[in-house]
């Protein structure tokens, strides 16, 4: 994937947003891990419990390490179906905080999961030195590796994936190979290759035998720089629907950096009214 931050020479032409199915698979996943991590909580509770009633002070070290190894399969299950939710439906990363929290939870939980249990069990004055030493070294190994599995080292973005999905459909229209076509933001980088060859298709004649990259929509109001509604774009200013309207012009892309990201549903008509030859 790219890096996280926009490059200055990509033409953003539309926000990615997480599709339906994305959206829905993050939320099931979500809660998935959100369940995983109750039980790793759960089983600190109960490990925190029997330690208070001395069950551990002359025995049952196995039944303390599966406590311990059944909290970290738990932890380390939701961090995987956490991490998997954030690919499906990231945070923006100019929302710092949000973006941190979003990225870390399951770090976050996983510390909370481990660090009080192996504190108090680096504490317990009443059981068996070595059985202790041997439960908490077990317990920090797991905690630190079920944290650095949750740990999101390059964690995604709205912005990344906006970049990518927009080089995307540069790489579709050039027939070059999608190298930056990842399966999250492929579909809707299709979405606006698909429309820049559909106005090109729209609009060749005999001056522009290869069409044209050069749209009409309705400009945004107050001289914002992006209108608040989405738009339809148009093959020339013309149309019916602009008239007695501020229009601006531009490629494509332009049109999508201004919220006019449909493209006009009356193809043939428009090319009529536009002086357009049908298209082949």
């Amino acid at each position: 994937m790219s890096d996280n931050k926009p490059a200055d020479d990509v033409d953003v032409t539309k926000e990615w947003r997480a599709s339906h199915g994305q959206a829905s698979a993050a939320a099931r996943l979500r809660i998935f891990a959100g369940l995983a991590w109750v039980v790793a909580i759960g089983g600190e509770i109960a490990g925190v419990v029997l330690l208070f009633r001395h069950k551990f002070d002359h025995g049952n070290l196995g039944l303390l390490i599966g406590l311990l190894v059944g909290i970290a399969v738990f932890a380390i299950a939701g961090n995987l179906m956490w991490k998997a939710a954030n690919k499906q439906d990231p945070a923006r990363q100019s929302d710092t905080a949000r973006f941190f929290f979003q990225n870390q939870l399951g770090a976050i939980v996983t510390l909370i999961a481990f660090l009080p249990l192996i504190a108090l069990i680096f504490m317990d004055k009443d059981m068996d030195p070595k059985n202790k030493k041997i439960a908490g070294g077990v317990g920090a190994v797991l905690a630190v590796v079920a944290t650095l599995i949750g740990v999101s080292y390059h964690p995604p973005s709205v912005e990344q994936y906006t970049q990518d999905m927009n080089k995307c459909a540069a790489e579709i229209r050039a027939s070059q190979p999608t190298t930056d076509c990842s399966p999250e933001v492929a579909d809707q980088a299709k979405d606006i290759a698909r429309d820049s060859s559909t106005v090109a298709d729209a609009t060749k004649d005999a001056t522009h035998p290869a069409g044209q990259d050069v749209v009409y929509w309705i400009a945004p109001e107050g001289g914002a720089k992006k209108s608040a509604d989405p738009h339809v774009f148009h093959l020339c200013s013309a149309v019916s629907p602009l008239r007695d309207k501020t229009v601006n012009s531009g490629s494509v892309t332009e049109a999508y950096a201004q919220n006019a990201t449909r493209i006009t549903k009356q193809i043939a008509m428009e090319q009529k009214q536009c002086g357009f030859t049908a298209a082949k």
